[in-house]
């Protein structure tokens, strides 16, 4: 008979636990403190550790760490009401087999512990560090938790992974926490959407071009894999990829080496994949649109993240956030009165957690009110049809409310002589950074396609104080370009 050490404070949860684990045949023993589950290592050597993250007198993940370090064989499944990502990584970055938020389902927990019986438990080094703050994954619903205890396995690997789910959902987000959270965090985050490369560039943007390899190709550029080198590749949208690009994809994913449009030399680099989806790329294999051996090659780990519809228990904790987010970024601070959160639970998302923030920044700057109602959520639906599109928000309305902003919050200002540049800063900022995070953080690019020489991007940056971090160094390589003006 297996023996099962359950510690939770909660007096209820470990009558519950304790009967169901009993009546599938094991053998329990139970305490309500980190204390009391030492004075019971002391005599006892259970076959499973189930344990409560918050105990009365201290932190259960960060106590398994030292448990896993002395029975490092002995699984731990992790118990806890914080459902957010950090636990779920902490957990399985101390070496937890299996982490539960509450509330749990006891068939979900007898299943785990018998896995854990079958299979024992993993071992990883820890690697966390004020992951919430820095990862805009938000959510405790069931389905989320799903999503985080992935992420969570996979962090300290390479394996390739293919998220799925509608648009606006945070696929991109999910690959960032996968990059930061593992062991290339130190190294670059490229991304590129397929979807957005005219189909004779795609070669050429993905591995890079030789001078004179085409009309217009005054010098070498590297690709986005040699870009990404050592660190991680975001293939956005890799179900609009045309035929022949996924041919040598392919290719290069199973090599690891390809050559430059117009080169001769081998490169090889070492990236990790992440790719995504608003396609059912399965479908596509089976009516020929997509290779069958790159889907496999690709679906690795697989991913699905769920509408937002399908979490609506988040949306009050999200839209809370993306209020906060625009106030932390200068627009007017706002609050949700509770019928406006009826309000937004009752709406159906069409564009999911993107069409949310859009319309919690729109509120912020619209609104005259510090309290929204649910009369200014319902009006704002209607007003714009469709809340996917981030630049629907009328320019000109948006400039009035800044005025208005300011000459409540610092009248002076508006005959101080620094209201022009003021209100064009805050329009250049976001253009700007838009602008990089679509080039993949190419200053060269991301001026090209405003129509500004590098050099006054990077006097802007400075001016603005806009970090892109290592960024400047592979533009630095490329002096030899010539600039537009």
């Amino acid at each position: 008979m297996s023996t099962v050490l359950v510690v939770d404070d909660d007096a209820a949860i470990r009558t519950v636990v304790a009967q169901a684990l009993r009546r599938a045949g094991h053998d329990v023993t139970v305490a309500d403190s980190l204390a009391q589950l030492e004075r019971a290592l002391a005599v006892l050597l259970p076959d499973v550790l189930i344990t409560d993250v918050i105990l009365p007198d201290g932190d259960g993940i960060d106590h398994v760490r030292s448990v896993s370090a002395r029975f490092p064989l002995l699984p731990i499944i992790v118990l806890s009401a914080q459902n957010t990502l950090t636990t779920a990584v902490r957990a399985a970055e101390v070496g937890a087999y299996e982490y539960l938020p509450k509330p749990f389902d006891l068939d979900v927990l007898s299943r785990a512990v018998a896995g854990a019986l079958a299979r024992g438990g993993m071992v990883s080094e820890d690697a966390l560090h004020e992951a919430d703050r820095a990862l805009p994954l938000i959510g405790r619903s069931a389905a989320m938790q799903d999503v985080y205890r992935i992420i969570a396995r996979v962090v300290s690997n390479d394996l390739t992974v293919l998220i799925s789910g509608e648009s606006g959902t945070g696929k991109e987000l999910v690959a960032r926490a996968i990059h930061d959270l593992g062991p290339r965090s130190a190294a670059p985050f490229v991304a590129i959407n397929m979807a957005a490369i005219p189909r004779e560039l795609i070669e050429a943007e993905l591995f890079g071009h030789e001078r004179g390899a085409f009309t217009g190709a005054a010098t070498r550029n590297a690709g986005r894999f040699e870009q990404a080198s050592g660190g991680t590749l975001f293939l956005d949208e890799i179900g609009d990829m045309p035929m022949e690009a996924q041919t040598r994809l392919l290719r290069v994913l199973q090599s690891g080496e390809f050559t430059s449009v117009g080169g001769v030399r081998t490169i090889r680099v070492d990236v990790r994949i992440v790719a995504a989806t608003n396609r059912d790329l399965a479908s596509q294999v089976a009516t020929g649109q997509f290779r069958e051996d790159l889907f496999y090659r690709l679906n690795v780990v697989p991913i699905t993240l769920p509408p937002l519809r399908e979490r609506r228990q988040d949306i009050a904790l999200l839209a809370r956030h993306f209020l906060d987010h625009a106030a932390a970024q200068g627009l007017p601070r706002r609050q949700l009165a509770s019928d406006a959160l009826v309000a937004l639970g009752g709406h159906d998302w069409p564009g999911n957690v993107r069409e949310l923030e859009n319309l919690m920044r729109r509120l912020a700057v619209l609104s005259r009110d510090e309290i929204i109602d649910a009369d200014a959520i319902r009006t704002m639906i209607g007003r714009h049809a469709s809340l996917t599109d981030p630049v629907d928000l009328d320019i000109g309305q948006a400039v009035r409310a800044m005025i208005e902003r300011i000459a409540h919050d610092d009248p002076a200002a508006l005959d101080d002589g620094t209201l022009y540049d003021r209100v064009i800063g805050e329009v250049e900022r976001p253009l700007i950074e838009a602008m990089l995070a679509r080039h993949g953080q190419n200053q060269l690019r991301a001026a090209r396609a405003m129509g500004i020489n590098r050099n006054t991007l990077r006097k802007r940056l400075d001016t603005l104080g806009i970090d892109i971090g290592g960024t400047i160094g592979s533009d630095a390589l490329r002096v030899d370009e010539p600039e537009r003006r």
